[in-house]
């Protein structure tokens, strides 16, 4: 749905909101749900953040009046009780909140996906954006300057940016249009710096987690028509480097680095089960190789999630369906 007049109706017509994310958010859905967090509160209204997941340590700076929730159904629970409206930023699919789900089963008010991924499902009541968008910011930004709802000022141009900046790849993905450059310029006329929340983003990584890319590199891997790569991030790796989740983002990229290589792809270890990201270039679907094993995402950029699963159970099938992708591709 794309009548954001609607969402400016929705907003203004009730007074409490959640809004919430995806498990390990990203700068897109920590910046773009912090800066509707302050479209709402320049309105009066009541409004929590509240995340499954703790914000990453190189995206900290972002929510520096500290307004993000790490969640607990023992404190949150009264307050899901009492609220009029979630909002969900940057997901398609109630799942991907992981514990907070537990709360919005038997939610009572309106739900509303602010989004730009592939197939979004249908338990939400309405949904803004589609996959037009680079990045969930722009289509925040989009709102705002559709409907006139509040002045973007410096802080929400700043969030904004990072959602903007990050999703797009810092302005190389195929969805960087010559708008979006206008859009960027625009929020760097408020006093935007470029050049701090890059290095902060991306520069001001624990030395943990380059021993921890070190060691992911090693375990590189070509399938055997060359153009798939993959790599493996075991539990005991972890361990051993002493980092988390959030330290792995980015890491599946470096296999599309290797000359030929048209599907990248990253095991990573749980506890529980096992996360896998895909990556790929040109018009292969990764999206639709991740929803055969339960996940989804973006054309290029996807991935899943897999409990009571080990790696080594399902590396060879994984890869095997990735090269069907790619056979379609070279059909094509």
């Amino acid at each position: 749905m794309s009548n954001l007049n609607l969402l400016k109706e929705l907003l203004l017509n009730n007074f409490s909101f959640i809004l919430t994310t995806h498990v390990n958010p990203d700068a897109d859905a920590i910046g773009s749900e912090l800066a509707l967090y302050y479209i709402l509160k320049k309105l009066g209204k009541k409004v929590l953040v509240i995340n499954h997941s703790a914000t990453p340590y190189n995206l900290e700076f972002l929510d520096d009046e500290n307004v993000i929730q790490k969640f607990d159904v023992e404190v949150h629970q009264k307050n899901f009780d009492e609220t009029e409206v979630i909002i969900f930023v940057d997901l398609n699919r109630i799942n991907r909140v992981i514990k907070v789900a537990e709360c919005v089963k038997n939610f009572k008010g309106i739900k509303i996906c602010i989004d730009h991924h592939q197939d979004p499902e249908n338990s939400f009541d309405y949904i803004f954006g589609d996959t037009k968008y680079s990045a969930t910011g722009e289509i925040i930004y989009d709102f705002i300057e559709e409907t006139n709802i509040v002045e973007i000022d410096y802080k929400i141009a700043s969030l904004l940016y990072a959602a903007i900046m990050t999703d797009t790849g810092s302005f190389r993905y195929e969805r960087t249009t010559p708008r979006l450059h206008r859009i960027v310029a625009e929020l760097l006329e408020t006093g935007v710096n470029p050049t701090e929340i890059y290095d902060k983003i991306y520069n001001q990584f624990n030395f943990s987690r380059i021993k921890l890319l070190g060691k992911a590199l090693s375990t590189i891997e070509l399938d055997s028509t060359g153009k798939i790569a993959y790599m493996v991030v075991t539990q005991y790796d972890q361990s051993t480097y002493e980092t988390t989740e959030d330290d792995i983002d980015g890491f599946v990229s470096y296999c599309l680095s290797i000359k030929g290589v048209e599907i990248g792809i990253l095991f990573y270890e749980l506890k529980d089960g096992l996360k896998i990201s895909f990556r790929s270039k040109g018009k292969i679907d990764v999206n639709k190789l991740a929803e055969e094993y339960g996940g989804g995402g973006h054309l290029n950029a996807s991935g899943t999630r897999m409990f009571n699963v080990k790696i080594d159970d399902i590396k060879e099938k994984v890869i095997s369906t990735a090269q069907k992708y790619i056979e379609v591709k070279n059909v094509v």
